[in-house]
């Protein structure tokens, strides 16, 4: 027991899926999007049912407002103290200068009581994640992103290029890296996630799902 909450309990509820629905490139919804596809994705595979939360906003209401940003999605917002009931967790996030953005940022440094009591080793974990523009740090934020799992002893499962061939076209714009699903929303957040990377996020889901059942096994 670490913070009132039972670590060792069996009554875990599923797969995680915690997202950044605020600011920067996800304002515009992107990420929300992307993380509805790995729900449905975890929800496929017998067994698992995914939970979606969302971290705390730390922006200012004014700043908010100077960016025009729609009313976020109604999903609860997560605790440090809620993660070690999972069985994995798939984390989302936009890009900020080529890391992730700041409020996914802040979450993560509060699990500092978690890392110290080991209450996350072992457990799996996947990131998908949106920039606003190619090269715009799609393959960083990922990459960096999972060095900080790394320190809490997450077993790091990216999807690699299990997507198939869809993966290796060149007849579109498209987002997607062999760390896991992407989108881009563009300079002003106009674009939308295409077909393939929707696509692309639930079958992030449904293959971290498949990693999840076999670990827990």
């Amino acid at each position: 027991m670490v913070d009132g909450v039972d670590y060792e309990s069996d009554a875990n509820p599923g797969l995680l899926i915690l997202c950044n629905v605020a600011a920067a490139d996800s304002t515009y919804g992107h990420i929300y999007q992307l993380a509805q596809k790995v729900k449905a994705g975890v929800d496929s595979v017998p067994g698992f049912e995914g939970v979606l939360l969302q971290v705390p906003e730390i922006l200012p209401e004014e700043v908010l407002k100077a960016m025009h940003a729609p009313p976020k999605p109604d999903v609860p917002v997560a605790k440090a103290a809620d993660l070690p009931q999972y069985d994995g967790i798939i984390f989302g996030a936009p890009t900020r200068f080529g890391m992730v953005a700041a409020q996914m940022k802040a979450f993560i440094d509060s699990t500092g009581g978690l890392w110290q009591s080991g209450a996350l080793v072992g457990k799996p974990a996947s990131v998908f994640v949106s920039t606003g523009t190619q090269g715009g740090g799609i393959e960083t934020t990922a990459l960096t992103f999972y060095t900080q799992l790394a320190h809490h002893g997450m077993v790091i499962v990216p999807t690699g290029y299990s997507f198939g061939e869809r993966l290796f076209g060149m007849d579109e714009v498209r987002a997607g890296t062999a760390y896991g699903a992407s989108t881009y929303a563009g300079p002003t957040g106009a674009r939308q996630p295409s077909e393939l990377e929707l696509d692309y996020a639930q079958h992030q889901g449904s293959y971290f799902a498949r990693i999840a059942g076999k670990l827990t096994a």
